[in-house]
């Protein structure tokens, strides 16, 4: 299987490369406006920008394929013109995708939710009526519009400097640095409209030219990426590196820097699963004639990959959340078992500590070293315990007599709150209730405040 894996991958073309490069730029182009998407919790609008888009892009293509039988426009102006007017009829759908679900919002008093349903299903619907009926006057594959292609973007290039450059490369190349530009330049202003408009509004940020222009820009990022992956996969590039980058970090400054990493990884891991993963599944299947796959989808299997290991393995996924927990749940119980002990040994009681203990918290803190069995066979507490448990108690205390000059309550309902509370005070607020209580000696109960 591994020969069979370097064997595909050892089998590199110059196209090849230039694939991966173009679905790179498109992964992180979308990735950067749909971002803002998700922090404005607005996700399903990028979904809606992409399907309302198709009517714009067939009537652009009406229009240059009107312009080039008069005249207007010459075969060398054809591709430019043509990407011109894409742009202008995706940003155009944009900004009325935008003024219609607001317009249905205040009209009919239905959730932005319905609202974006009726207009981006009615557009879509609209855009796929005009390619059927118009499917021999234009020169535009309804499948590349839908699903992208990217294999065969190394056919129509420009010639830059010597060199021949896929056109979408070049298109995407131009977007993402559009992106990125403004992104440095009005990241304050994104920023507070996407937290909070009213703020940004009393800051003197206008949220809703905000909110326009980025929708504008959503769409025609959506349409320079129609050929790559189409409008129907687009979505997953603008939602899921930004949703992979929040498992991964609060802080927005870095989550915008993994958004474009985990966009670059997922575009370049898709071409080679397209290329690497049909075979080695089919095959096994009985479907040995199934050799590759469409990259667009792979690149999109990659980003979903992505942010499942993200939610199962990140700072705040799944496992570490669990893992999280169990160790805090042993902490407990062994401070729990420490600070019985410390209790039963200050009383000289002679009664079993352990009792009802679970045997794998007696092992761990035998492990430790903070407890030991004494010549009558007690489980005691060695030196470190002593000290590890005397911190314990008096947390424990010192917030007792907290609750007891705050709160009205009775001295019989301090011990369970304190009970609680002790396992999550950390050495600063420690010394805080120390000095806010000037050092007591006793808790409410009079027992000694260990010191």
């Amino acid at each position: 299987m591994f020969a069979e894996i370097w064997q595909r991958l050892t089998d590199w073309h110059p196209w090849d490369t230039w694939i991966v490069i173009t679905a790179a730029l498109t992964a992180m182009a979308c990735s950067l406006p749909g971002l803002w998407l998700v922090l404005r919790k607005q996700s399903m609008m990028g979904d809606a920008l992409s399907h309302t888009a198709l009517p714009g892009v067939v009537v652009s293509f009406l229009a240059v394929t009107a312009a080039r039988s008069l005249g207007w426009i010459t075969e060398d102006q054809l591709d430019m013109g043509t990407q011109i007017a894409l742009m202008l009829g995706a940003v155009l759908m944009g900004i009325v995708t935008t003024l219609l679900t607001e317009w249905l919002q205040k009209l009919a008093g239905i959730d932005g939710g319905a609202s974006l349903g009726v207009v981006f299903t009615g557009l879509f619907a609209i855009g796929l009526v005009l390619i059927r009926t118009m499917a021999d006057d234009l020169d535009l594959d309804p499948d590349c519009v839908l699903f992208g292609q990217l294999e065969s973007i190394v056919w129509r290039t420009w010639s830059i400097a010597g060199w021949e450059v896929p056109q979408a490369t070049v298109l995407t190349a131009v977007m993402l640095g559009l992106n990125g530009l403004l992104t440095v330049l009005f990241f304050k202003e994104l920023r507070l409209a996407s937290f909070d408009a009213e703020l940004a509004t009393t800051q003197g940020i206008n949220a809703r030219t905000v909110h326009y222009l980025h929708m504008a820009l959503t769409a025609a990022t959506v349409t320079a990426a129609f050929q790559s992956v189409g409008s129907i996969l687009v979505i997953a590039l603008l939602v899921v590196p930004a949703v992979t980058a929040l498992q991964l970090s609060w802080r927005l400054r870095h989550v915008v820097v993994l958004t474009l990493l985990i966009a670059a990884i997922s575009a370049g891991m898709g071409h080679v699963l397209a290329k690497v993963a049909p075979p080695l599944i089919c095959g096994p299947l009985g479907w040995p004639a199934v050799q590759d796959a469409s990259t667009s989808g792979m690149v999109c299997v990659a980003a979903g990959l992505g942010f499942v290991a993200a939610l199962l393995l990140g700072p705040r996924g799944v496992v570490w959340n669990a893992w999280s927990r169990t160790v805090l749940a042993m902490r407990i119980a062994d401070e729990d078992l420490l600070g019985q002990l410390y209790r039963v040994e200050e009383s000289t009681a002679t009664g079993d500590a352990t009792a009802g203990v679970s045997w794998l918290v007696l092992l761990r803190l035998r492990w430790l070293e903070l407890v030991q069995r004494d010549t009558a066979g007690r489980i005691v507490l060695t030196e470190s315990g002593q000290t590890r448990a005397r911190d314990i108690v008096r947390r424990h205390r010192l917030w007792e007599a907290y609750m007891q000059k705050h709160f009205a309550l009775p001295d019989d309902h301090l011990h369970d709150t304190a009970h609680r509370v002790e396992h999550y005070i950390d050495p600063a607020l420690l010394e805080a209730l120390d000095a806010e209580l000037e050092t007591p000696a006793t808790d409410p109960h009079g027992k000694r405040i260990p010191g």
